[in-house]
This record gives C-alpha cells, structure tokens and sequence, in this order.
C-alpha cells in the first residue's frame, strides 16, 4: 500500500504544544473546550465577571441566590452583633430571623413596615445595606444582560466523519449547520491533523494543516459538507483505521464566522478521534422540499449515514 507523501510538519505547533510526558487524552473536548487544565493561581489571578458570564445557566443561577443569602446573613448578625432594637409586629419570628428578613426588606427596598429600626445604628447600617443592594443589583443585571447579548456560535457537528468516496479518490468529511435561526455569512473552516509520535523519550505532537475542497461559504441556511480529498498530497494517503489508532490521530475542527445579528465575529472549535470514524460510509441527504417548495433542514438527521 502506498505511504502518505507529505508528512505532518515536525516544526509546526498552533498552541497545543508538541513535547508533553504521560498519557495523552484528545486536545478538544466535543463541547468545544480545551482539554488543558491550570494549576498555581490564586484568588488574584481569578476574575469573578468571566467566571458568571462563562458559567452554565444553572450555576449563575445558583450563585446569585447564594450571594443573595449571604448578603442578607450577614448583615442579620450585623444588627444582632451590634446591640441595635429592631421592632416587629410579627411575634412568631426569633431575634434573628427578624433581622434577616428586615436585611432582606432593606436590601430589595421592599420595605412592608412590619419591621423596622428604632434608633440610629440600625438605621445606619440600613443605609449602608440599601446602598450595597443597589450596586448588587445593578451588577447582577450587567451580567444577566451580558449572558444574553453575548455574541456565541452554536453550530452542530455530525457525531462522526467520514472516509467516502470524492471524484474517483477518497476523501474525509464531516457536516456542519446552524443551530440558530440567526444569519452567518463568510464562514471558514480549517482542520487540523494531529498525530503522536512515541519513542524513548516523552510523546511529541505533530500537526499539519488539511487542504480542503472549499475553505470558505458565503452564508449558511443549510448544512455544509467540509470535504477533504485524500489525494497522493494528502497526509491521509494511504493511511488505514490501524494507522490513524497507533498515530493516536485527532482531527481539530475552527469554525469561524461573521454573525449577522451582533455584526460580530463568532467562532467554533470541535474534534474528531480516530475512533469517530467511519469508513466507507455517506451521509444521508439532511433537508427536502416541502410542498410549499421551501427548503426544509432536519437537524436530527445532520448525522445519519449510509454504509457503502
């Protein structure tokens, strides 16, 4: 069987390093996320704003009611710690959970007026309280509306690539779609090919950069089959499912596009194992004409095959 003519460039690295040690996992998880992980920062080197605006819904969720609570606890035992008189026409509450929920009449600006304070102190530190709810609340809107204006790419990859036939050759491919109903136009894709070369020494990376069929569209409605033709250039050549599994092949996926909603740039990161494969197979066609004669694309079916 023939060899691959052109070797991956041993000098080229895009930022994911070539020389590690131990066992190597995939460089892009399929979430899109770095597989690399940081170690020694502190508490200076963290940034409060991009951990909420990166985190998953339900834990900015949780740790606004979180900071919310303890706002309100604290200030509680602040009037209790400072001797102040707090009057309630609610007899059923205990010291403290009549100054929690006054810290939380105050710091809302409820203020229902079944409690309140007597003398100064309180009043005091209601003020400071009420200040502190107004900048916490103007904060955690900035940060609802930032989550939500945030320009993202939500693009669907097919669960698999694969090898089918391209022109009278072979050729590698995967599909993409929109999952939004937004407007992306100038997309670009790229793919790097990453193998691991083991000897004495510690595992070295090497890339080499995959020629395709069309590097770019012009906007996307529909689904985008990214083809690349395994020809006698082709670092693929000649390569089997045996070959790619001892080069612990990983196939890096950039996606970049200009969103036409926030006329902004967006981007997509994917990967491909060796595993995620399959060889001698086609995908199914994903959209139909209705009987109106629009195009309509099943995003369901962006991954179905059909075996050769």
């Amino acid at each position: 069987m023939l060899k691959s003519r052109m070797q991956p460039r041993q000098d080229f690295d895009p930022g994911l390093t070539q020389q590690v040690a131990g066992e190597l996992r995939r460089a892009i998880n399929p979430d899109g996320t770095f597989n690399v992980h940081k170690s020694g920062l502190n508490w200076r080197d963290s940034n409060l704003y991009l951990y909420l605006i990166e985190a998953p819904w339900p834990r900015f969720f949780l740790v606004v009611f979180a900071g919310f609570l303890l706002i309100n606890a604290v200030f509680a035992g602040l009037y209790l710690i400072s001797g102040t008189e707090l009057v309630s026409t609610d007899t059923g509450l205990n010291r403290y959970a009549t100054a929690f929920f006054f810290s939380v009449h105050t710091l809302t600006t409820v203020g229902y007026g079944n409690i309140y304070p007597k003398n100064f102190l309180p009043n005091f530190l209601a003020a400071v309280e009420a200040m502190t709810g107004l900048l916490g609340f103007a904060l955690a809107t900035g940060l609802f509306f930032g989550r939500f204006s945030k320009p993202s790419a939500r693009i669907k990859f097919t669960d698999n690539m694969v090898v089918a036939p391209y022109k009278g050759i072979t050729s590698l491919q995967f599909r993409v779609a929109n999952k939004r109903k937004n407007v992306l136009i100038e997309l670009e894709a790229r793919i790097l090919f990453m193998t691991v070369r083991r000897g004495d020494g510690a595992p070295i990376r090497d890339f080499a950069d995959l020629e395709l069929e069309r590097r770019s569209i012009d906007f996307l409605p529909l689904s985008w089959t990214i083809v690349h033709p395994i020809n006698d250039t082709s670092p693929l050549f000649g390569l089997t499912a045996e070959d790619l599994a001892n080069k612990e092949a990983e196939f890096l996926i950039l996606i970049r596009a200009f969103d036409d909603t926030f006329s902004q740039t967006v981007h997509a990161r994917f990967s491909y194992r060796h595993d995620e494969i399959a060889w001698n197979a086609k995908f199914e066609s994903a959209f139909f004409v209705n009987k109106q004669g629009d195009l309509v694309l099943e995003l369901d079916r962006l991954s179905d095959l059909k075996t050769l």
